[in-house]
C-alpha cells in the first residue's frame, strides 16, 4: 500500500489540488432584487410591489407545489432525482439533434445546469459555457439536497416578459397562488421558460397548447394522471395576457419596507375577502 503510495505520490498531488479546486468552485447565488408581497395565512395576494428593475419576481418558494412539481420535472428534466447534476444520455441526445437539425434545437441542460446558467445571466450559449455549466452544476450537486436545487429552478426561471419564477407566473397569468393551480394551468406554466419569448401567453397559443398537450398526454403516459383527468386538462383554456397583481393593501405594503421588509413575503391576519368589500 504504502510503495503504491509512493509511486505514484505526484498524481495523487494532482488529484488532491484538483479536487481542492473544484470544491472551491462557487455555489450558485442570486443577488436580483424581489418584490415586497403582502399575503394573508392562506397564501393569498394582497399587495405587492415591483422590484427596482421592473421584474415580477417573487422571494424564493418554500416548496413546489406538486402539480407544478410534476410538470416542470417531466418536462424539463425527467432523471432529475436520479442523475449528479448533468444527464450523459440527455446530452448525447441532444447533440445527434442537432447534428440531424444543422443548428442547435435542444442544449440536454439539467435542471441543475439551468439553476448554474440562469445564476450566471448573460453567458453565451456555446460549447465551453455549456462545459463550465456542467462542472458548476456537479459542484450544485454537493453543495445542495436535490428539493432545495428543484425550488431554485422554480423560483428563478423566466416565465415571459418580465415575469421571474412560478409564484409570480402564478399570479400572473393565473390570479391565485401555486397550489391552486390545476393540472391544466401547471402544465402550462411549466412550458414556458423553455422558450418564454417563444410562447409568451397571448402571442403564439397553437405552439404553447402543442407543448402543454405534449406534456399532459407524457404525464398520462407515465401514470400521472388518468385518461379522463388529461383530456379535462386539455379542455382548459390556455392563459392569455398577464393579469395586474392585486393592491389591496398599499398603506400596510409601505409600513412594511418602512420597517425593513422590502423585498420580503409577510404573511398577515388580514381576510382577503373582507378586505376587498372594503375598498
Amino acid at each position: 500500500m504504502w510503495r503504491w503510495i509512493a509511486r505514484h505520490k505526484y498524481l495523487l498531488i494532482a488529484l488532491a489540488f484538483v479536487g481542492i479546486g473544484f470544491l472551491s468552485l462557487p455555489v450558485v447565488h442570486f443577488d436580483d432584487p424581489t418584490n415586497t408581497i403582502l399575503e394573508n395565512g392562506n397564501g393569498e395576494l394582497l399587495s405587492a410591489r415591483i422590484t427596482a428593475d421592473g421584474q415580477w419576481r417573487f422571494p424564493d418558494c418554500d416548496s413546489v407545489p406538486v402539480r407544478v412539481a410534476q410538470s416542470i420535472r417531466y418536462f424539463e428534466d425527467e432523471y432529475f432525482y436520479k442523475h449528479p447534476g448533468i444527464n450523459p444520455v440527455s446530452l448525447t441526445k441532444a447533440l445527434f439533434r442537432n447534428i440531424r437539425e444543422g443548428r442547435i434545437v435542444s442544449g440536454g441542460s439539467t435542471i441543475s445546469m439551468q439553476v448554474v446558467r440562469l445564476s450566471r445571466k448573460g453567458k453565451a450559449r456555446t460549447v465551453p459555457q455549456k462545459i463550465i455549466e456542467m462542472v458548476l452544476a456537479l459542484r450544485l450537486e454537493l453543495s445542495l439536497k436535490k428539493d432545495e436545487i428543484f425550488k431554485l429552478y422554480a423560483s428563478h426561471a423566466p416565465f415571459g416578459g418580465n415575469v421571474v419564477g412560478i409564484d409570480a407566473a402564478s399570479w400572473r397569468y393565473y390570479s391565485r397562488p401555486a397550489f391552486k393551480l390545476s393540472w391544466g394551468e401547471a402544465a402550462a406554466l411549466a412550458v414556458l421558460p423553455n422558450a418564454p419569448a417563444l410562447i409568451f401567453p397571448g402571442r403564439n397559443p397553437d405552439v404553447l397548447l402543442s407543448k402543454r398537450d405534449g406534456l399532459l398526454d407524457k404525464l398520462q403516459e407515465k401514470g400521472i394522471l388518468d385518461a379522463v383527468d388529461c383530456e379535462l386538462a386539455k379542455m382548459e383554456p390556455l392563459p392569455g395576457l398577464p393579469h395586474s397583481l392585486p393592491q389591496m393593501t398599499p398603506h400596510l405594503l409601505d409600513r412594511a419596507e418602512k420597517e425593513g421588509l422590502g423585498g420580503s413575503r409577510v404573511v398577515t391576519s388580514i381576510d382577503r375577502n373582507l378586505q376587498e368589500r372594503l375598498i
